[in-house]
């Protein structure tokens, strides 16, 4: 049984014809009859009975009507909780990021939303691979992933806010020979050691694509994921390495050159389940996140 069939049962207890239940729930009289045999079969005893022209509740109809009505204050009464959370501007929204975008999007959104009657940004880093993001979104309502310009798009199973399409720069120390250089080719850095990510993270195919146009495989001296780390062993003399733009704060014994020749940038992108933006402060999530995409663009290498 289900809550239709519940409903036409009440209702016939209450108009005593088939008629008239469907001129009541705007149906035709087939279909309410149709829900009536659905009904009977899952219950073993008769539920109506004829009086005359008179289709009637038995006593077990009638008990299966009153039974109804609590049914529907039940159900009413979830939509309306329902309605509620959805509603709340204030409830709490799980955003995961990966390190450099959690250190330039977390504390704004912090910021933002700071202060009664906001949403309650829980904050997680999340460093995977790229085809590993996706599934993050059943875990967090809103998840920051990266990919680079060129790479598939994302799958259908999510939905995608692109906030940043951001260059990748080649950082060096502020003293490096190549540092005179307004930009850098292939062919430039290709004898220099590099410092690059782990197998499955999206910049290592950017540092592929050096070695190809310069013709030559680089050496690939370290691997290291984070950001923050990789620009100390750049500034140690670790080595050459390609650094976000915007969202990486600057390095006093750094400088960044742009890339001539390669295809050197990211998306840095918001996915999340279509359904997760039903929710009033979801979505006041998203904007606060693209307003800070605004403002860390503007920031200059």
């Amino acid at each position: 049984m289900d809550e239709r069939q519940l409903r036409i049962l009440r209702e016939l207890g209450e108009l005593g014809s088939v008629t008239a239940v469907a001129e009541a729930l705007l149906v035709t009289p087939s279909a309410i009859s149709q829900q009536l045999r659905l009904l009977q079969r899952a219950i073993p005893v008769p539920l109506t009975e004829r009086q005359g022209r008179r289709l009637v509740l038995t006593d077990a109809g009638q008990a299966l009507a009153g039974a109804a009505v609590e049914v529907e204050t039940a159900l009413a009464r979830a939509r309306h909780t329902v309605e509620e959370f959805v509603g709340r501007p204030d409830g709490e929204v799980s955003v995961a990021a990966f390190h450099s975008a959690g250190a330039a999007f977390f504390p704004p959104l912090l910021r933002a939303l700071a202060g009664p009657g906001k949403p309650v940004p829980r904050l997680a880093d999340e460093d995977v691979p790229q085809e590993d993001f996706p599934r993050l979104t059943r875990e967090y309502d809103v998840v920051l992933a990266h990919r680079l310009d060129h790479a598939p798009p994302w799958p259908d199973t999510v939905a995608t806010t692109t906030l940043l399409r951001e260059p990748l720069d080649v950082a060096m120390p502020a003293g490096h020979p190549l540092a005179a250089k307004r930009r850098v080719t292939p062919r430039d850095v290709a004898d220099e050691p590099w410092i690059t990510v782990h197998e499955g993270f999206p910049v290592l195919a950017t540092i592929e694509a050096i070695a190809a146009a310069a013709g030559r495989r680089l050496d690939l001296a370290h691997r290291i994921n984070e950001f923050s780390v990789v620009a100390e062993a750049v500034a140690a003399g670790g080595g050459l390495a390609l650094m976000p733009r915007w969202t990486m704060r600057p390095h006093p014994a750094l400088v960044l050159r742009p890339l001539s020749g390669v295809r050197a940038r990211r998306h840095i992108d918001a996915l999340y389940r279509p359904e997760r933006t039903a929710r009033t402060a979801v979505r006041t999530v998203l904007t606060e996140l693209r307003r800070a995409a605004r403002s860390v663009q503007g920031r200059e290498p």
